[in-house]
């Protein structure tokens, strides 16, 4: 996957909570209808201004810098793939990438753990993915 993914998709959790956190109780109880939850759920959200969950950001976080992006968009931890077991030193990036999640505001720590990780991961883009699901079923 493209790190693209997982940020386009945190952003718009996170603006979904923001928004669930302006609205009045009948606001919320309508929130909760079009949105088809329980309205405890919504009201939490609300109240709280995230999910009852772990907020997890997933696909396409590769390199240290990936995750430290996502941390900042309102992550509260990363997924990453199996293919950090094709990138050049798997050990080292994942260290770096656990660290990176801790250090997720700091521009020099975040420098350091990006240097010498090796190949990349191999990842595939969004258009490659939408060419391999056309030619299923043919």
């Amino acid at each position: 996957g493209d790190v693209i993914q997982a940020v386009t998709h945190m952003r718009s959790m996170q603006s979904e909570i923001r928004r669930l956190t302006s609205l009045s109780k009948d606001e919320l109880y309508q929130a909760a209808k079009d949105l088809q939850v329980d309205y405890e759920l919504v009201k939490y959200v609300a109240e709280n201004g995230k999910l009852p969950v772990v907020n997890f950001a997933a696909g396409g976080v590769a390199t240290p810098a990936d995750a430290a992006l996502m941390m900042q968009l309102g992550a509260e931890g990363v997924f990453v793939g199996s293919g950090i077991f094709k990138s050049g030193n798997p050990k080292k990036r994942a260290t770096a990438i656990v660290k990176a999640v801790t250090n997720f505001n700091d521009a020099k720590i975040l420098a350091e753990l990006s240097e010498d990780l090796g190949e990349a991961m191999v990842g595939i883009n969004e258009q490659e993915i939408e060419l391999l699901m056309a030619e299923r079923g043919k």
